[in-house]
């Protein structure tokens, strides 16, 4: 399985999960990150929550994600009034949410860690 094609297939079981609650709302955005525009991965919202989602779904122990990325996330949730989020999926483990406030400084990008995410990141259960 390409790359590309886990990255897609792991937003839409993201997107699955937030239909599944019966309260909110969730799209995958096409072309984010190839489009001039700062647009998420996914965009879910309920009456009383609004997420913009970057989705990084790990095969290793850490992966790291471009500044620019982050900096587009913040862009567009701060236009729509919705909450930033970074989601990861390290395989054979659910879904962390961490705030880009959270993520670990490595110079151009931020560095995302298995071992420390499982301690400062929040649940799919706590998002909702």
């Amino acid at each position: 399985m390409s790359r590309k094609s886990k990255g897609i297939g792991a937003e839409r079981e993201l997107i699955h999960l937030f239909w599944k609650t019966g309260k909110f709302a969730a799209i995958r955005v096409a072309g984010s990150g190839s489009i001039k525009y700062p647009v998420p991965d996914i965009f879910a919202a309920s009456p009383s929550k609004k997420y913009a989602i970057e989705c990084k779904a790990l095969k290793g122990d850490s992966q790291y994600i471009e500044k620019k990325a982050v900096e587009e996330l913040k862009t567009f949730a701060q236009i729509v009034g919705a909450r930033p989020l970074i989601a990861v999926r390290f395989d054979n483990t659910g879904w962390f949410f961490l705030s880009p406030e959270g993520l670990k400084d490595s110079g151009n990008t931020y560095c995302i860690r298995k071992d420390e995410v499982e301690f400062r990141a929040q649940k799919f259960e706590e998002i909702i």
